[in-house]
């Protein structure tokens, strides 16, 4: 059955959903940095930043991971209407949860708003600012926006903490990754 955040604050009540506080996730993301730096190519460095993903997928509660997962499985179905909706209400029950503005804001890259998206992206960043992902979309947000020295800086900021990613490409002087030929 499919409920709205509205909807769930009528059956569960509104007091009852309070986002709670996220955890701190520094020591697994410091970890987690310090061995990408060290991965011995591009296969170990990937992974890695698989990892990195999990950490910024885990969503504060179950309430606000089904609202992320939904709002997922829309935009991967390219509901990107529905998938707003289900990422607004999501920012709304959490409005300290760094992927929820980054979803948000990929779903309006994807509609092509890119105005639309800078903001979140910015928040999100704010939230978290080694969200390589976050870094990563706002580079191509501003790519398709015809800024370039902003897209650079930021891909500048993303490859400095993770060499591996494919966005490397994009970079005008790409920096070798260590430990590799990329």
């Amino acid at each position: 059955m499919r409920f709205s955040f509205a909807a769930l604050c009528l059956v569960i009540g509104a007091p009852a959903l309070a986002c709670p506080a996220l955890p701190d996730q520094t020591q697994a993301l410091d970890e987690l940095f310090e061995n990408i730096q060290k991965a011995s190519g591009p296969s170990e460095g990937q992974a890695l930043g698989r990892e990195l993903w999990q950490i910024w997928t885990a969503a504060p509660d179950q309430v606000a991971q089904e609202m992320l997962n939904r709002a997922m499985r829309k935009r991967e179905s390219y509901d990107f209407f529905g998938a707003k909706s289900d990422l607004d209400a999501l920012v709304g029950y959490c409005p300290d949860y760094a992927e929820g503005y980054n979803q948000r804001a990929f779903v309006n890259y994807l509609s092509q708003n890119f105005e639309a998206a800078l903001p979140d992206l910015d928040r999100a960043l704010a939230l978290q600012p080694r969200h390589v992902g976050v870094l990563t979309g706002r580079a191509l947000t501003y790519f398709a926006l015809g800024r370039t020295a902003e897209a650079q800086d930021d891909l500048v900021a993303a490859v400095a903490l993770n060499p591996w990613i494919s966005e490397r490409a994009l970079l005008e002087n790409p920096p070798t990754a260590p430990g590799s030929d990329l």
